[in-house]
């Protein structure tokens, strides 16, 4: 199972065991399914239920989990996608927030406290930190963002963002956008 995650091969720290044990479970959830509705609300549920559980959080408690996708209408914008928790902004421009910035500049963006990062949307009171990984094709295109939010200040570390990027990447390669 070490294989789904790189870095993480033959270590002892939970929360990698933990991750690797996630990216076991999300690629039984995807195999053989390529709708991206489909893939994108059942890793959501998977996600969010397993943050919710792992005794790794120490504490830190996720309180949205779930995808942005890419407007086929709008270049331009993200659009609300599978998701679990509170109901949530329903459009982001590109560079905007959290979400829009790592969109458009396709990489990952961990932030401790969501209230210092310069022109953060709001969608839940209860967010305090947040980590969103863009949905990023092999051929460079963005199809959109996974989007983690947690209650609590600086939630999420090194560990969470490779774990969230490995199973990203399998949404991803799992799934038809189009």
């Amino acid at each position: 199972m070490s294989s789904f995650i790189p870095g993480f091969n033959n270590t002892l720290n939970p929360k990698a065991q933990f991750y690797l044990e996630l990216a076991g479970d999300c690629a039984s959830l995807l195999e053989g399914q390529r709708n991206l509705v489909t893939n994108t609300a059942n890793i959501s549920s998977l996600v969010y239920h397993s943050l919710l559980e792992t005794p790794t959080r120490k504490g830190k408690p996720v309180n949205w989990v779930g995808f942005y996708l890419m407007d086929s209408k709008k270049s331009d914008s993200l659009i609300l996608g599978p998701f679990q928790g509170r109901p949530a902004c329903t459009e982001i421009a590109l560079g905007k927030g959290v979400c829009g910035t790592a969109a458009k500049d396709q990489c990952t963006v961990v932030v401790a406290d969501v209230h210092k990062f310069p022109g953060h949307i709001s969608c839940d009171a209860a967010s305090k930190s947040e980590i969103v990984v863009p949905l990023r094709a092999d051929d460079g295109r963005v199809h959109g963002v996974f989007d983690i939010d947690a209650s609590e200040l600086d939630a999420f570390d090194d560990y969470d963002r490779m774990g969230l990027e490995a199973i990203t990447k399998m949404v991803v390669e799992a799934s038809d956008f189009e």
